[in-house]
């Protein structure tokens, strides 16, 4: 029986989704220099030296059906900067999450960023059938929140003492999701963002 998510290249106006391979580690590692990423203590961006570890890291989760890992390449130059997934994957009740992103500094708060979303979003509902489509992210990281929310997420909620930390800090984790009665509303207003 297929599984329900597989790899797959996502193109569009600004940007390219590619699958993941360990080929794009020193990109990666380029990409995550620029505005020194790894030091925001609330996301997972990996430190210098630990870009292979962590592109393996979401292969191995690749392999077991559960993410599907994508390089991006922004489409004017080609040049990788960043990285993103479709993970925490429930092929039985068709829900996902789209999430583990992070972009070179001069990237972020670019159509890049809401292009990639709508393509995901698309691939999502229009290829997967998915019913919802989850996004989570630290409660302190409010950049992130804020840009969950211009897409037209909805808050779920939070999800107190969800994990802990590379520092030990014990992570409070906001949940976003987007369902399907949603969706057409969602990808009119994205389509509009990128027609500006």
């Amino acid at each position: 029986m297929p599984r329900w998510i597989e790899p797959v290249t996502l193109q569009g106006e600004h940007v390219v989704l590619e699958p993941l391979t360990l080929e794009h580690a020193p990109a990666l590692a380029q990409a995550a220099a620029d505005g020194e990423l790894w030091k925001l203590w609330f996301t997972s961006v990996p430190a210098p030296g630990n870009e292979r570890e962590y592109v393996e890291t979401a292969l191995d989760l690749a392999e077991r059906g559960s993410a599907t890992p994508f390089a991006v390449r922004e489409a004017r130059t080609s040049e990788v900067v960043g990285t993103t997934r479709l993970l925490n994957v429930e092929a039985t009740h068709r829900r996902l999450e789209i999430g583990a992103t992070w972009y070179a500094k001069r990237c972020q708060r670019s159509p890049l960023n809401t292009e990639a979303k709508y393509l995901l979003l698309r691939h999502s509902f229009d290829v997967l059938r998915a019913i919802a489509v989850e996004f989570r992210t630290h409660v302190m990281n409010h950049r992130s929140r804020a840009a969950i929310a211009r897409l037209g997420a909805k808050q779920d909620g939070i999800l107190r003492n969800h994990q802990i930390g590379r520092d030990g800090i014990y992570r409070d984790t906001v949940v976003f999701s987007i369902i399907e009665s949603e969706w057409p509303a969602v990808r009119q207003n994205l389509l509009f963002k990128l027609g500006r």
